[in-house]
Protein backbone atom coordinates (compact mmCIF):
# COMPACT_ATOMS: atom_id res chain seq x y z
CA UNK A 1 0.00 0.00 0.00
CA UNK A 2 1.25 3.48 -0.85
CA UNK A 3 2.09 5.63 2.16
CA UNK A 4 0.24 8.86 2.88
CA UNK A 5 2.24 11.63 4.53
CA UNK A 6 1.28 14.82 2.73
CA UNK A 7 -0.89 15.36 -0.32
CA UNK A 8 -1.87 18.46 -2.28
CA UNK A 9 -4.66 18.20 -4.79
CA UNK A 10 -7.80 19.61 -6.38
CA UNK A 11 -10.85 19.24 -4.15
CA UNK A 12 -14.21 18.33 -5.69
CA UNK A 13 -17.52 18.92 -3.88
CA UNK A 14 -20.10 16.13 -3.61
CA UNK A 15 -22.87 18.08 -1.93
CA UNK A 16 -25.02 15.13 -0.84
CA UNK A 17 -25.68 13.29 2.41
CA UNK A 18 -25.87 9.50 2.79
CA UNK A 19 -23.90 8.60 -0.34
CA UNK A 20 -23.92 4.82 -0.14
CA UNK A 21 -21.64 2.16 -1.58
CA UNK A 22 -24.18 1.16 -4.24
CA UNK A 23 -24.01 4.70 -5.60
CA UNK A 24 -20.20 4.67 -5.44
CA UNK A 25 -19.94 1.34 -7.28
CA UNK A 26 -23.20 -0.25 -8.52
CA UNK A 27 -23.65 -3.97 -7.92
CA UNK A 28 -23.37 -5.01 -11.59
CA UNK A 29 -19.67 -4.11 -11.52
CA UNK A 30 -18.70 -6.34 -8.60
CA UNK A 31 -17.69 -9.30 -10.76
CA UNK A 32 -14.00 -8.42 -10.91
CA UNK A 33 -11.67 -9.89 -8.29
CA UNK A 34 -8.73 -7.55 -8.92
CA UNK A 35 -8.54 -4.29 -6.99
CA UNK A 36 -7.87 -2.21 -10.09
CA UNK A 37 -10.12 -1.28 -13.00
CA UNK A 38 -13.06 -0.07 -10.92
CA UNK A 39 -12.42 3.66 -11.35
CA UNK A 40 -14.23 3.73 -14.69
CA UNK A 41 -17.39 2.54 -12.95
CA UNK A 42 -17.26 4.88 -9.93
CA UNK A 43 -20.57 6.77 -9.50
CA UNK A 44 -21.62 5.12 -12.75
CA UNK A 45 -25.32 6.04 -12.52
CA UNK A 46 -24.41 9.67 -11.88
CA UNK A 47 -21.53 9.97 -14.33
CA UNK A 48 -23.31 8.44 -17.30
CA UNK A 49 -26.64 8.68 -19.06
CA UNK A 50 -28.06 5.93 -21.25
CA UNK A 51 -25.68 4.10 -23.57
CA UNK A 52 -22.59 5.27 -21.68
CA UNK A 53 -22.96 8.95 -22.60
CA UNK A 54 -21.27 11.25 -20.07
CA UNK A 55 -23.64 13.29 -17.93
CA UNK A 56 -22.40 16.90 -18.19
CA UNK A 57 -24.33 17.86 -15.04
CA UNK A 58 -22.33 15.56 -12.77
CA UNK A 59 -19.58 17.49 -11.01
CA UNK A 60 -16.80 14.95 -11.56
CA UNK A 61 -17.38 15.10 -15.31
CA UNK A 62 -16.62 18.81 -15.40
CA UNK A 63 -13.20 19.63 -16.88
CA UNK A 64 -12.91 22.20 -14.08
CA UNK A 65 -12.43 19.32 -11.63
CA UNK A 66 -10.25 17.16 -13.87
CA UNK A 67 -7.63 15.30 -11.90
CA UNK A 68 -9.31 15.92 -8.55
CA UNK A 69 -7.87 13.75 -5.80
CA UNK A 70 -9.79 15.02 -2.76
CA UNK A 71 -13.54 14.90 -2.16
CA UNK A 72 -15.45 17.15 0.24
CA UNK A 73 -18.87 15.76 1.04
CA UNK A 74 -21.66 15.49 3.61
CA UNK A 75 -22.41 13.17 6.53
CA UNK A 76 -22.70 9.38 6.44
CA UNK A 77 -20.49 8.85 3.40
CA UNK A 78 -20.04 5.20 2.41
CA UNK A 79 -23.18 3.86 4.06
CA UNK A 80 -25.01 0.78 2.80
CA UNK A 81 -23.39 -2.57 2.07
CA UNK A 82 -19.86 -3.33 3.22
CA UNK A 83 -18.40 -3.80 -0.29
CA UNK A 84 -14.71 -2.93 -0.34
CA UNK A 85 -15.07 -2.38 -4.08
CA UNK A 86 -16.37 1.12 -3.30
CA UNK A 87 -12.99 2.11 -1.89
CA UNK A 88 -11.19 0.32 -4.72
CA UNK A 89 -13.19 2.38 -7.24
CA UNK A 90 -12.38 5.67 -5.52
CA UNK A 91 -8.70 4.76 -5.27
CA UNK A 92 -8.51 3.61 -8.89
CA UNK A 93 -10.11 6.90 -9.96
CA UNK A 94 -7.33 8.76 -8.14
CA UNK A 95 -9.00 9.80 -4.89
CA UNK A 96 -6.48 10.09 -2.04
CA UNK A 97 -8.57 11.78 0.64
CA UNK A 98 -12.26 12.17 1.55
CA UNK A 99 -13.42 14.86 3.98
CA UNK A 100 -16.85 14.54 5.60
CA UNK A 101 -18.66 15.07 8.91
CA UNK A 102 -19.13 11.30 9.29
CA UNK A 103 -18.50 7.99 7.55
CA UNK A 104 -20.08 4.56 7.72
CA UNK A 105 -17.87 2.44 9.98
CA UNK A 106 -16.97 -0.36 7.56
CA UNK A 107 -16.29 2.04 4.71
CA UNK A 108 -14.11 4.14 7.04
CA UNK A 109 -12.05 1.08 8.00
CA UNK A 110 -11.75 -0.01 4.36
CA UNK A 111 -10.29 3.38 3.43
CA UNK A 112 -7.34 2.85 5.75
CA UNK A 113 -6.74 -0.62 4.31
CA UNK A 114 -6.50 0.83 0.80
CA UNK A 115 -4.51 4.03 1.20
CA UNK A 116 -7.36 6.57 1.20
CA UNK A 117 -7.35 8.99 4.13
CA UNK A 118 -10.87 9.65 5.48
CA UNK A 119 -10.96 12.85 7.54
CA UNK A 120 -13.85 13.65 9.86
CA UNK A 121 -14.66 17.34 10.29
CA UNK A 122 -17.58 19.26 11.76
CA UNK A 123 -20.54 20.37 9.64
CA UNK A 124 -19.32 23.98 9.49
CA UNK A 125 -15.94 22.93 8.09
CA UNK A 126 -17.65 20.64 5.59
CA UNK A 127 -19.85 23.54 4.46
CA UNK A 128 -16.81 25.78 4.06
CA UNK A 129 -14.83 23.29 1.95
CA UNK A 130 -17.80 22.42 -0.25
CA UNK A 131 -18.68 26.05 -0.89
CA UNK A 132 -15.05 27.02 -1.50
CA UNK A 133 -14.56 24.23 -4.03
CA UNK A 134 -17.88 25.05 -5.74
CA UNK A 135 -17.09 28.74 -6.05
CA UNK A 136 -13.49 28.27 -7.15
CA UNK A 137 -13.21 25.14 -9.34
CA UNK A 138 -9.66 23.86 -9.37
CA UNK A 139 -9.22 24.96 -5.75
CA UNK A 140 -6.39 23.02 -4.11
CA UNK A 141 -5.76 22.10 -0.51
CA UNK A 142 -2.88 20.36 1.23
CA UNK A 143 -3.50 17.55 3.67
CA UNK A 144 -0.61 16.93 6.06
CA UNK A 145 -1.10 13.72 8.01
CA UNK A 146 2.00 14.19 10.14
CA UNK A 147 0.70 17.58 11.32
CA UNK A 148 -2.96 16.45 11.14
CA UNK A 149 -3.85 19.61 9.26
CA UNK A 150 -5.61 20.88 6.14
CA UNK A 151 -4.64 24.20 4.57
CA UNK A 152 -4.61 26.13 1.32
CA UNK A 153 -1.90 28.30 -0.21
CA UNK A 154 -4.05 31.41 0.16
CA UNK A 155 -3.98 31.00 3.94
CA UNK A 156 -7.76 31.15 4.12
CA UNK A 157 -8.13 27.60 5.39
CA UNK A 158 -6.31 25.98 8.28
CA UNK A 159 -8.00 23.03 9.92
CA UNK A 160 -6.72 20.54 12.46
CA UNK A 161 -8.20 17.05 12.51
CA UNK A 162 -8.06 14.09 14.85
CA UNK A 163 -6.99 10.60 13.90
CA UNK A 164 -6.23 7.43 15.81
CA UNK A 165 -2.46 7.10 16.42
CA UNK A 166 -2.27 3.55 15.14
CA UNK A 167 -4.14 4.39 11.93
CA UNK A 168 -1.89 7.41 11.44
CA UNK A 169 1.23 5.26 11.85
CA UNK A 170 -0.11 2.66 9.41
CA UNK A 171 -1.03 5.24 6.76
CA UNK A 172 2.26 7.11 7.00
CA UNK A 173 4.16 3.85 6.62
CA UNK A 174 1.95 2.37 3.90
CA UNK A 175 0.88 -0.59 6.02
CA UNK A 176 -2.42 -2.41 5.66
CA UNK A 177 -3.19 -5.49 7.81
CA UNK A 178 -1.06 -7.72 5.59
CA UNK A 179 1.83 -5.29 5.65
CA UNK A 180 1.63 -5.07 9.45
CA UNK A 181 1.67 -8.87 9.67
CA UNK A 182 4.68 -9.13 7.35
CA UNK A 183 6.67 -6.86 9.65
CA UNK A 184 6.75 -9.92 11.94
CA UNK A 185 7.62 -12.36 9.16
CA UNK A 186 10.80 -13.61 10.84
CA UNK A 187 8.96 -14.37 14.08
CA UNK A 188 6.16 -16.10 12.17
CA UNK A 189 8.65 -18.30 10.28
CA UNK A 190 10.48 -19.12 13.50
CA UNK A 191 7.22 -20.12 15.18
CA UNK A 192 6.16 -22.24 12.20
CA UNK A 193 9.54 -23.98 12.18
CA UNK A 194 9.21 -24.82 15.87
CA UNK A 195 5.71 -26.18 15.34
CA UNK A 196 6.90 -28.43 12.51
CA UNK A 197 9.59 -29.88 14.76
CA UNK A 198 7.08 -31.02 17.40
Amino acid sequence: MESFVKHTGVIAPLDKTDIDTDQIIPKQFLKRVERNGFGQFMFYNWRYKKHGVLNPDFILNSPLYAGCSIIATRRNFGSGSSREHAVWALSDFGIKCIIAPSFADIFYNNCFQNGILPITVDEETSDKLIEKSKNAPGYKISVDLSEQSINDKEGEIYIKFDIDKFRKYSMMNGLDDIGLTLKHEDKIRSYEKKMLQK
